[in-house]
């Protein structure tokens, strides 16, 4: 019966230090085996950092020949990736598909690489150690297994929570819209649109409201190139929203959405009931659609704007306020009290109000607030728009690649919660890739002059709207005398009595617009 590993140990205890004669393999501490436990335990560890190294040291060598060969060729193309293909990686972490197998590529390398260390300190530790040397031994390469475990497991679940995220809010190959462009994953997407538009909703369904209220409207208009962006904000209360002339929905309003033989004031016609009443009315006219009341308006907000909206982003407004606790609230300048709750019509007043300041930090509940409460305010609406658009410029700001990576599961359920989107998985890639432009970019805002094309909302002057979109849009065309687009809310009764078109093109820059100014809104 061969001798254990405890009376071998014993014998080179008893035998002792040998000064002279050729040594031969097995006799004595061999090779390897002359170290102390420290110093083995040492080498295992910093074997961690480039796996197989410990085995060449234990005199393993075409073990850890092929183990070393194996990790420098994972860490070559970990490099690879990160420095010439980051483009194709962002690609791989937002395809479903791609992921389950990441998941299951860092359990087995986390596997490996725990069995590396294990079997490497078993190599180098000298058969003489003591009880305390051996005790120690266990309870470092134990530690270091656990907190490797623990990392895997970590990051298994951040890439679970990424697939989940994807699956739920991006459509897949079975989702549908009539208004989606064809973009290809083959070309870069600035090639394809030189401006990306995409509509901004918040979603007000609380539960006391009858269907869904599109509270916030608003269009960010993108340089893909360059990522500079331009926020359009829209009134909640626009009436004849017009559609284009080859949409179903021009035949039913030729003149835009409103009642010819209504009252003055139609708020059934606002554009903030567009979404719940036009699919009510007319379901399924524009075709099959994962969402009717967002199709309808990227149609007839694209019309009004005389920009084609290719995508829209929905926010639930209650699952905002998850959104911003999720990466730790952001801070904005308040430069008047803004209210929390109320209600103007029922004459119910706020509970309070958010108080002016600089950089002030604010959680979910008081963010989402500071981006709708109107109680009272001076120029409500206008005012409400302008701390919306501050609001998107808090959030890309407190969006850093660190934050979210910190915060990533939290943020990740609670957009699975709070967004509705027809933007599809296949093109994800590349808009990250135009957002993160975005977060280095200039965001502005483009201002479509109330007093000239909308005094009351209820006859806006579409045409003058569009003519100041496109200059903003592109300066370089700005002409002093500019042919309006034709307009599809028009009679030939109401022609003469349109505000005159305007050709300002004010587009203000929003680090101004939401710098520390105190003072009611103008």
């Amino acid at each position: 019966m061969a001798p254990s590993r405890a009376q071998r140990a014993a014998r080179a205890r008893r035998a002792g230090p040998r000064t002279s004669g050729p040594r031969t393999a097995g006799a004595g501490q061999a090779g390897p085996r002359r170290q102390t436990g420290i110093g083995a335990l040492a080498i295992a560890v910093l074997g961690v950092l480039l796996p197989g190294t410990a085995y060449l040291v234990a005199r393993r060598f075409k073990l850890g020949t092929v183990v070393t060969l194996l990790s420098l060729g994972l860490y070559g193309a970990m490099a690879y990736v990160g420095l010439r293909k980051r483009e194709e990686a962002i690609t791989w972490a937002l395809d479903p598909s791609v992921l389950l197998w990441m998941i299951v590529g860092l359990s087995v390398i986390a596997l490996a690489w725990i069995a590396v260390l294990v079997t490497s300190y078993k190599m180098l530790r000298p058969l003489t150690a003591g009880p305390a040397a051996r005790s120690l031994g266990s309870l470092v390469i134990g530690v270091l297994c656990f907190a490797m475990t623990v990392s895997t497991a970590t990051g298994a679940q951040t890439l679970m929570a990424q697939r989940e995220l994807v699956k739920k809010v991006f459509g897949g190959t079975e989702s549908k819209s009539p208004t989606r462009p064809t973009i290809t994953g083959k070309k870069d997407i600035s090639d394809q649109l030189p401006r990306l538009n995409v509509l901004l909703l918040g979603a007000d369904d609380g539960a006391d409201r009858d269907g869904v209220r599109t509270d916030s409207v608003m269009v960010a208009s993108i340089d893909t190139k360059t990522g500079n962006t331009s926020l359009i904000s829209l009134t909640r209360n626009f009436m004849r929203m017009p559609f284009p002339a080859d949409s179903p929905l021009h035949k039913k309003f030729p003149t835009g959405f409103w009642d010819p033989k209504g009252k003055k004031e139609q708020p059934e016609f606002y554009l903030d009931a567009m979404y719940r009443n036009i699919p009510k009315l007319y379901p399924g006219i524009l075709g099959p659609s994962d969402n009717e009341g967002a199709d309808v308006l990227k149609q007839s907000v694209g019309e009004a704007l005389g920009l084609p909206i290719h995508y829209y982003v929905q926010v639930n407004l209650a699952g905002f306020a998850k959104l911003v606790d999720a990466l730790g609230g952001i801070t904005v300048n308040i430069n008047y009290p803004v209210p929390v709750g109320g209600n103007d019509d029922k004459k119910i007043p706020p509970s309070r109000y958010l108080q002016p300041g600089p950089n002030v930090p604010l959680k979910g509940g008081d963010a989402l607030w500071f981006a709708r409460g109107r109680y009272k305010v001076p120029t409500a609406d206008l005012a409400r728009q302008s701390r919306q658009r501050c609001t998107v410029k808090a959030i890309v700001e407190r969006a850093t690649p660190q934050n979210v990576l910190a915060n990533f599961e939290s943020i990740a359920e609670a957009g699975q919660q709070m967004i509705r989107t027809d933007i599809p998985q296949k093109v994800l890639g590349q808009l990250v890739v135009v957002g993160e432009r975005v977060k280095n970019a200039k965001i502005t805002n483009v201002d479509l002059d109330k007093k000239k094309n909308f005094p009351t909302g209820r006859n806006p002057n579409y045409a003058g709207m569009r003519a100041i979109v496109a200059q903003a849009i592109n300066p370089a065309r700005r002409t002093t005398t500019p042919v309006p687009r034709r307009t599809t809310t028009t009679t030939p009764s109401t022609i003469a009595t349109q505000p005159r078109v305007t050709t300002k093109p004010p587009a203000g820059d929003l680090t101004s617009e939401c710098a520390y100014h105190p003072g009611p809104p103008g």
